[in-house]
């Protein structure tokens, strides 16, 4: 069975920097490996989405030390990366044009964070009208804190977020699940 094209979002050295800590769910880089491999060894497309940040203090500013994309997950000669400079990985960039490309009529999402820039591209991913499958397990979040000094705990955060896109804008299950889906 041919699988849709597995999409990594935003796995860079810079989500390991401090202002990243307290990750729910350390272990999302293993799953996203297990997710790469069984594509790769497949010979299915796989989309790495890396970011761009104009602004000097991110961590993933464009010229900045930690943008590269981790080395565990690097792309490979075949494989397409599309940089974007926006949290969602469509606006401004050619995605929606390379999944086409794939006749892609849907995704497989995985990346960091789950609250932030994957949350921005599953919901402007199912608007474009595709099926979106997102790996509970290859992915995390970090703690929020609210303007009213609210925090909330990257756990929370991370199965609120799976818990309103599931259903409405993706199909969530594990990882396992996925790859047993495309065995």
């Amino acid at each position: 069975m041919h699988a849709p094209p597995l999409v990594i979002l935003d796995v860079q050295d810079a989500i390991d920097q401090p202002v990243w800590n307290g990750k729910s769910n350390p272990d999302y880089l293993s799953d996203i490996q297990r997710l790469l491999a069984h594509w790769r060894g497949k010979g299915w497309p796989v989309v790495h989405v890396k970011h761009d940040e104009a602004t000097p203090t991110s961590t993933y500013h464009t010229h900045g030390p930690w943008n590269a994309i981790k080395r565990e997950v690097a792309p490979v000669p075949g494989e397409t990366v599309v940089t974007k400079t926006q949290n969602c990985a469509f606006i401004g960039t050619d995605l929606d044009a390379v999944l086409k490309g794939l006749g892609a009529e849907g995704f497989v999402l995985t990346g960091v964070v789950i609250h932030n820039s994957m949350d921005a591209t599953v919901r402007a991913g199912k608007a474009l009208g595709y099926r979106i499958l997102l790996p509970s397990d290859a992915t995390t979040a970090v703690p929020v804190k609210g303007a009213d000094g609210r925090l909330w705990d990257a756990q929370t955060v991370r199965d609120l977020t799976l818990a309103i896109l599931d259903g409405e804008y993706a199909e969530v299950l594990t990882a396992e699940a996925v790859v047993a889906r495309f065995a």
